[in-house]
């Protein structure tokens, strides 16, 4: 039995791999490859000693940490989690998994090798950060080749939109399903900068959407704005790495205005094919954006030459091409009444310890009393609309036997 019942398809729009040390490092340019770091576990709850010992086995768990891997069944999703998972890193390994877990597809993010492509620094090397998300890109493509379930997401940063697109010619060509583009300004450019229209242009012809996710962007606020006098505050893990309180509290706003200006600078309007998700960055602030949007555009549409082209709402736009994720602890039921059912999207964060123990059950729970048609649309039909290829293939296999 899988944990995924089998009354309804399932397409699960997040989870990861968790990189080794020499991710990269493997699959980049001879010439770049000393120059482009190892992954880091250093702000991490993974501990380097369990990282080493993965490594001194020749980057596999152990036969028996498989086997009781394996051994939990439908119940991996809630006792299998980070490095220690099944199939974290081992692409056979996470064909197995997704046997247990039932899952039609499921879209495959990086989790810490995004450091060098993403960094906001404009003083890095641009031959090194392109040189690093080629090297991701290989790696991410090899790891989905053998199993047509795991849709494989690149990564593109936008700073120079000439690198951008020539990466993106070769992502087009490795199989990869969508590309992950960091929400912060593209160098000195808004996302809808006339320089990357051929990059949004090429997405749209292809059928490739575009991903926004957690880690796109610096997952923590400035200092200045924690400096309150008092005791530093710690993370929900109990560290200080990750997401805080004030951080969590203001996620939305960078995935926010980096979609406002796809809106407001026509990207979405030029470009009615193109397609995007909002990934591991929240919901809850989906509806009050259709609405702020679409009154920004009916009275600032009066002085601004820009938005008088729009044939669309802002709301109709991101209906026909967005959509987004909520965490498992936000009440998506609530969201889709504040909105429309075409919006949402199911995502498990698989192996990552956010994404719960259960996370089917607390979206049924959220869910309620709506009907058929609109879990269809949470779990699968929305999946399909912006990832329409995935319907094409088939999955590898039955569910194995716990």
């Amino acid at each position: 039995m899988t944990y995924a019942p089998a009354t309804r398809p399932y397409y699960d729009a997040d989870s990861h791999i968790m990189e080794l040390p020499d991710f990269l490092k493997a699959y980049a340019d001879p010439d770049l490859r000393e120059a482009i770091p190892e992954v880091s576990y250093s702000a991490s709850i993974v501990t380097d000693e369990e990282v080493a010992v993965i490594v001194g086995q020749g980057n596999r768990h152990s036969p028996e940490h498989v086997a009781a891997q394996i051994a939990l069944g439908d119940g991996l999703i809630a006792s299998s989690k980070e490095i220690q998972a099944l199939g974290a890193f081992n692409s056979a390994d996470r064909s197995t998994a997704l046997d247990l877990l039932g899952f039609k597809k499921q879209l495959v993010f990086a989790t810490h090798s995004v450091a060098m492509p993403f960094s906001p620094s404009s003083k890095l090397d641009p031959e090194l950060r392109y040189g690093a998300a080629r090297a991701h890109n290989r790696h991410m493509a090899d790891f989905c080749s053998d199993d047509s379930r795991l849709m494989g997401v690149a990564v593109v940063p936008l700073d120079d939109p000439d690198r951008a697109l020539a990466e993106l010619d070769l992502v087009l060509e490795s199989g990869l399903e969508a590309v992950w583009v960091p929400h912060r300004p593209c160098g000195d450019r808004s996302p809808g900068h006339v320089d990357l229209d051929p990059f949004w242009a090429r997405l749209a012809e292809s059928r490739t959407p575009f991903v926004l996710h957690v880690g796109g962007a610096p997952l923590q606020l400035a200092r200045a704005w924690m400096n309150n006098g008092r005791a530093p505050t710690k993370d929900w893990l109990g560290g200080g790495e990750n997401l805080r309180t004030k951080d969590i509290a203001l996620l939305h706003e960078g995935p926010e205005a980096f979609l406002t200006m796809l809106v407001l600078d026509g990207v979405l309007e030029r470009h009615p094919g193109l397609r995007g998700a909002c990934v591991e960055l929240g919901a809850g602030w989906v509806p009050e954006l259709l609405r702020r949007l679409d009154w920004v555009v009916k009275h600032w549409s009066r002085n601004d030459a820009n938005l008088q082209g729009l044939t669309r709402t802002p709301t109709r736009q991101i209906t026909d091409q967005l959509a987004f994720t909520p965490f498992v602890f936000e009440e998506v039921g609530n969201l889709i009444d504040q909105s429309n059912p075409d919006l949402y999207l199911f995502s498990t964060d698989y192996p990552h310890i956010e994404g719960g123990r259960n996370p089917i059950g607390r979206f049924e729970s959220a869910l309620g009393d709506r009907g058929e048609a609109v879990r269809e649309k949470f779990y699968a039909e929305n999946f399909l609309r912006i990832f329409p290829d995935a319907r094409v293939h088939a999955p590898r296999q039955e569910a194995v036997s716990a």
